[in-house]
């Protein structure tokens, strides 16, 4: 698959653009600041409903207007799809796929890609809730059903910390909070199946990673990721995030064979029960997918402490490319199309070069560099140039 055409309505910078793109390497170039990166976070955003810079999807609607439209024609071999969003200040978004409405949740149906960016190496040093968002945002681009599931999720923590809270306020018993007892159940009902999922996820990303990271790094240093969950270990030293309070860093890593429906399910409800009082306390869902983390390993160390910046780098893209693989091999319309924003910049020479063969049997490469010699040559990459919200030349 690839984006046969890009067209932005009001979005960031952008009042009105339209971009005629081809299958191939295609290289956006330009000062910082002018609006490279806003064109190819608009194609993330309908592959995985969310952004790479920002977590409020009313940052992306520019300044003065009411909404945004993001509109992609998408290509598969002989096929052609029109795939719409129009993102609202004051409202719920809106979906369209060849002009009939659709959820917004069911967009990753129709399009995939795999953006690679200077954040992406805060997957290895920085916080839980930034592992927690690639794995969970790669679980909706292979299964968009999840995306309702990590919603509903959402809901009943928020919902449940509510009711915990006024409990502390009004220092309500344990024994009086029968209404708690709805809450557990439907929490670890859909707890439970996103952690198994996760599971499942990590298992197959084991292999492609290990590859990945040989290809960017040149050696085998045996990268490995496994879960960390906080059902398996609620006493765990406990980090202030930016996603709903502490995330419990210790706990049992990996767990796989323990890990299915029954087992996860029956684990969570005992995690429960023995952190009640400290939730009473606290006023907070202390355990759950939403305060779990992925330990990354290099060579049996965790990355995270132990990892020189070239090894960072080299596993977060080995992560993105294990990404890639995997989509690619299961789906039914096509290569994802991979979007680096200003990744090669971030690069030594032997990585870059090692990028650029990695990635160049892609059905369709976004680029964008601030500098063109940033770009391996060997990409032959066609150019597009940007400024102020504008594309100047071709």
């Amino acid at each position: 698959m690839h984006v046969k055409r890009l067209s932005l309505s009001d979005f960031r910078n952008y009042r009105d653009a339209e971009l005629e793109l081809e299958p191939g390497v295609t290289v956006f170039v330009g000062p910082n600041g002018q609006g490279k990166t806003n064109l190819v976070e608009s194609l993330g955003y309908l592959a995985t409903l969310g952004s790479h810079r920002t977590s409020v999807d009313s940052a992306m609607i520019r300044a003065g207007a009411d909404a945004a439209v993001i509109r992609a024609l998408l290509r598969h071999v002989d096929r052609e799809l029109l795939v719409e969003v129009q993102l609202n200040r004051g409202s719920a978004n809106r979906a369209q796929v060849n002009r009939s409405a659709v959820r917004t949740r069911e967009l990753p149906r129709y399009f995939s890609s795999v953006l690679f960016a200077p954040e992406d190496l805060a997957l290895v040093r920085g916080e839980p809730s930034t592992r927690r968002r690639f794995i969970d945002e790669l679980l909706v681009q292979r299964s968009p059903r999840l995306a309702g599931v990590q919603a509903d999720y959402a809901r009943i923590v928020t919902q449940r910390n509510s009711l915990l809270k006024s409990a502390r306020a009004q220092r309500i018993k344990e024994s009086q909070l029968s209404t708690l007892e709805i809450w557990d159940e439907r929490l670890i009902e859909l707890g439970s199946e996103l952690i198994d999922r996760r599971e499942a996820l990590v298992v197959e990303l084991a292999e492609p990673l290990r590859a990945a990271y040989r290809a960017v790094a040149g050696v085998d240093q045996h990268p490995k990721i496994s879960q960390r969950l906080s059902i398996y270990g609620a006493a765990g030293d406990e980090e202030e995030t930016d996603a709903g309070g502490p995330t419990l860093r210790g706990g049992t890593e990996g767990a796989s064979s323990e890990l299915g429906s029954g087992a996860t399910a029956e684990a969570f409800r005992a995690a429960l029960a023995g952190v009640r009082r400290k939730e009473l306390e606290r006023g907070l869902t202390l355990v759950g997918p939403h305060r779990d983390d992925l330990l990354f390993e290099l060579n049996e160390l965790p990355a995270k402490g132990y990892a020189s910046h070239g090894e960072s780098w080299s596993f977060a893209l080995g992560l993105r490319l294990a990404s890639a693989q995997l989509l690619r091999a299961e789906s039914a319309i096509g290569d994802p199309v991979l979007v680096l924003d200003d990744v090669f910049a971030e690069l030594d020479s032997a990585r870059r070069r090692a990028l650029a063969g990695a990635i160049g049997d892609f059905e369709q490469v976004l680029i964008t560099a601030a500098v063109l010699e940033d770009v391996p040559e060997e990409l032959g990459a066609r150019l597009v140039k940007i400024r102020a919200g504008e594309v100047v030349a071709e």
